[in-house]
């Protein structure tokens, strides 16, 4: 998720919260079961992500660089159940520290 987030970055979740576009998000892998990584919401529920439209559950998530990056474009869309969370919070390092904005 570089450059937003940087290797050592400790981040604060909220499980609670509506999902909205340009969010961080906690996701667990859909083909890992308990395997979590932070991506992007980049469509939402009803919107168009690339030649589909997505159902009413589904959300399209993508790293901040495609070019090195797990996410939709490979496992295809998530649904709302494997968000763990929306990213609120960047607590470590100290010099990195405050609120994530989308």
């Amino acid at each position: 998720m570089q450059p937003a987030l940087q290797p050592g970055d400790f981040l604060v979740a909220l499980r609670r919260g509506s999902v909205e576009r340009g969010a961080l998000v906690v996701i667990e892998h859909p083909a890992r079961p308990g395997f979590e990584m932070v991506k992007r919401v980049e469509a939402l529920p009803g919107e168009r992500a690339g030649t589909r439209v997505l159902g009413a559950d589904e959300y399209w998530v993508v790293g901040d660089r495609p070019d090195a990056s797990t996410d939709s474009r490979s496992f295809g869309a998530v649904s709302k159940s494997a968000i763990r969370g929306i990213v609120r919070f960047r607590y470590w390092p100290p010099r990195r520290w405050g609120i994530l904005r989308t």
